[in-house]
């Protein structure tokens, strides 16, 4: 379901994910335009962003998906639904798809971004300043 940039489950999610600059802020996005998906039972949270860029990508950036009832929700199948939502919701996809990055050395998976993969995602380098895994999605997957 499509929710808000301050929704207090997403927040807690976020809090616990690696990513989260600021735990306890109350809003846990990036300033410009943000999708912010959840499920139903606040177990998963997935957030589209568009804004301004910095590596040259015309792209919306995942920048945070947190799936807490792995169990209950296929990670793969979810993500595969939060693209759909964000096309959908955003009517068409930018040039160079949506992206996102992983940062290998803080997740636990010996394949990061397994579930990226597994939803279609493909590997396409690794950013410039912090050397993380960057995966792309551009449809047809």
């Amino acid at each position: 379901m499509i929710t808000h940039k301050g929704d207090q489950s997403c927040r807690l999610l976020a809090d616990r994910h690696y990513s989260r600059q600021t735990i306890g802020a109350p809003q846990f996005t990036r300033p410009g335009r943000n999708l912010v998906l959840r499920t139903a039972d606040g177990a998963a949270v997935w957030v589209t962003w568009d804004g301004i860029r910095d590596d040259g990508l015309q792209a919306w950036e995942c920048t945070i998906f947190r799936n807490e009832a792995p169990d209950k929700y296929l990670s793969s199948e979810m993500i595969r639904a939060a693209v759909v939502a964000t096309c959908t919701e955003w009517e068409g996809l930018p040039p160079d798809g949506i992206i996102t990055y992983v940062d290998s050395s803080k997740v636990r998976s010996s394949n990061p971004g397994y579930c990226f993969k597994a939803a279609g995602w493909r590997n396409i380098g690794r950013s410039r300043r912090r050397g993380l895994i960057l995966l792309q999605w551009k449809g047809g997957s």
